[in-house]
């Protein structure tokens, strides 16, 4: 940027004179006062000598163009320096293609608004319209080149509120980022702080919480990088930084503060699982007379997949029983992911022989109730079927073979099903899973109608 050009003393009394007007009366050795009263002077007779209304005239006109020309100079520079804020804001803070534009267009730009100031200081310095022998002639050709400067001016500055009505998007882009990083900054060492008070609470309370230790010593070095700045590290980096040690930090407070509480669900859940462990290994010594029970008064088909319960339920009972001893290890060294995952491993393992022990007993009432009263299956069976048949026929005359066809197949395996009751040794079993299967497939049949009448099928 060249050097700004004087602005006349008349513009505006209340302000300073320009740094080159206020350079230019020195070297005259004129005090700033005086020279500021000169014009005052001239209008009130001075020395000047008159050579004619014409001459004045022109003179006149040409110190109004130069006026105007140094009014244009000033709002030029005004609105450049104003601008070259803006996009330093951005070069700050975005490293997109379009910001990258944006910074060269300014340079650009830059680079006219020299051109038109030097033209018009060269046409300042090369006309004294104070020169009391002045011409007419010269007044005018100082007016006309003036006016010329002024107008480029005009142009330039024109160009320069085109580019920075421009810059909106990118610029609120940029500042909203400015406004995020202070705030930002300050919640990624609070929650940092918050962290580290949260871990000597848990300390104090007795427990190691070394891995939190390690992983809050790991977000140190990035509390030096933010404290560092923005300047070093960039807007965007710093910011996306803060973001990050505010949401480990806080994952750190929040673990460290629940220490105490998973301590005691820990402790909670050994002693509830032990418990369960010691009653499943007594219901799992009742699960031998059922299998006696259910040999003495059914065929083999209707027990002898449950022979292995007794064996499975003792098997599992003590593994899951080495599983808490392991877990009890890890939580005395306050390993508690360890602890956790080992406790789930042991609920797994007696859920699973729960499930087992169950069978038997559910499986011999099972069978007396059929053995009792069939009937009340094969209703129950046949009610189901019934329904579906309804459904099918719903506004039909005739069902849908789709639907037709697995329910007919479905009254024909109850059926045989039922067949299978005669006899001096009946399978129990066996009926009950047939009748079970037939009310799964009659199900089935009446999901996939509700579903096509449902989309419009």
């Amino acid at each position: 940027m060249v050097p700004r050009a004087p602005r006349l003393p008349h513009r505006s009394p209340r302000r300073r004179p320009p740094g080159a007007l206020r350079d230019t009366l020195t070297l005259l050795g004129l005090p700033l006062l005086a020279a500021l009263a000169l014009p005052a002077a001239f209008a009130g007779g001075g020395t000047r000598r008159w050579f004619g209304g014409r001459a004045e005239s022109q003179r006149a006109e040409a110190q109004a163009a130069k006026d105007a020309a140094a009014a244009a100079f000033y709002e030029l520079d005004t609105a450049q320096r104003d601008l070259r804020i803006s996009i330093e804001t951005i070069a700050a803070v975005d490293s997109s293609p379009a910001a990258r534009r944006a910074v060269d267009h300014f340079a650009a730009l830059g680079r006219r608004i020299d051109e038109a100031s030097g033209r018009y200081i060269n046409a300042v310095d090369a006309h004294d319209l104070d020169r009391d022998d002045l011409e007419a002639s010269a007044a005018s050709r100082a007016r006309a080149e003036l006016t010329a400067a002024k107008d480029e001016l005009g142009r330039v500055k024109q160009e320069l509120d085109r580019f920075a009505d421009g810059l909106g998007p990118l610029l609120g882009k940029a500042e909203t980022q400015l406004a995020r990083l202070a705030p930002a900054v300050e919640r990624a060492r609070q929650t940092l702080l918050a962290a580290s008070d949260a871990l000597d609470a848990a300390r104090g309370a007795g427990l190691k919480a070394d891995d939190l230790a390690a992983r809050l010593a790991d977000l140190g070095p990035e509390l030096t990088r933010l404290n560092q700045g923005a300047g070093q590290h960039g807007v965007p980096q710093t910011l996306e930084r803060a973001e990050r040690v505010t949401r480990e930090a806080g994952a750190v407070r929040a673990e460290a503060e629940r220490l105490p509480e998973r301590a005691t669900e820990t402790d909670h859940r050994l002693v509830s699982l032990r418990t369960r462990a010691q009653a499943l290994t007594t219901r799992a010594g009742q699960v031998e007379p059922v299998l006696s029970e259910l040999r003495r008064r059914f065929t083999a088909a209707c027990w002898q997949d449950l022979q292995h319960v007794p064996d499975h339920a003792a098997e599992t009972v003590r593994q899951a029983e080495d599983k808490l001893a392991e877990a009890q290890r890890a939580r005395d060294e306050q390993r508690w992911p360890d602890a956790t995952a080992l406790l789930s491993t042991v609920r797994a393992l007696l859920n699973s022989t729960d499930e087992a022990v169950s069978a038997a007993g559910d499986r011999l009432r099972q069978l007396n109730a059929v053995q009792k009263d069939p009937q009340q299956e094969i209703e129950r069976t046949r009610f189901a079927i019934r329904d579906a048949q309804r459904l099918a026929m719903a506004g039909r005359n005739t069902p849908d073979p789709r639907h037709a066809r697995p329910l007919d197949d479905a009254v024909a395996r109850l059926e045989r099903a039922i067949l299978t009751l005669e006899g001096r040794h009946p399978d129990y079993w066996h009926f009950l899973t047939e009748t079970d299967a037939v009310r799964r497939t009659v199900a089935d049949v009446v999901t996939h109608i509700r579903e096509e009448r449902g989309s419009g099928h």
